[in-house]
């Protein structure tokens, strides 16, 4: 379902149990938000090596967005506000597929 400001909400689901919501203008856009809460590898070729599948159901929908996700601590940019730590976790995601409810 669209919400008013054109952003859809995608809820994670983990065995089954869906556990956190995430939003965003398409479903890649969630996923990356999800993929950044993932437990973070020390580089980015480490993180791409063991990926964790992320499945993001549209809420509204019976479909569920299958995504390959991975997380990595990087250094924050040098234009970083002064709160900001130094480092900073990036993520990323690869899209497998969609697939459907049975129920």
């Amino acid at each position: 379902m669209v919400r008013e400001d054109g952003k859809r909400n995608f809820v994670l689901r983990e065995d089954g149990a869906e556990t956190s919501v995430f939003s965003g203008d398409m479903p890649r856009q969630a996923a990356l938000k999800a993929a950044r809460r993932l437990d973070p590898a020390d580089s980015e070729a480490a993180g791409e090596s063991n990926p964790t599948v992320l499945r993001l159901r549209e809420k509204g929908t019976d479909k569920i967005h299958v995504y390959e996700g991975w997380a990595w601590v990087d250094t924050a940019p040098d234009d970083t506000p002064g709160w900001m730590d130094g480092e900073i976790t990036r993520g990323n995601v690869s899209k497998q597929g969609i697939d459907h409810i049975d129920e």
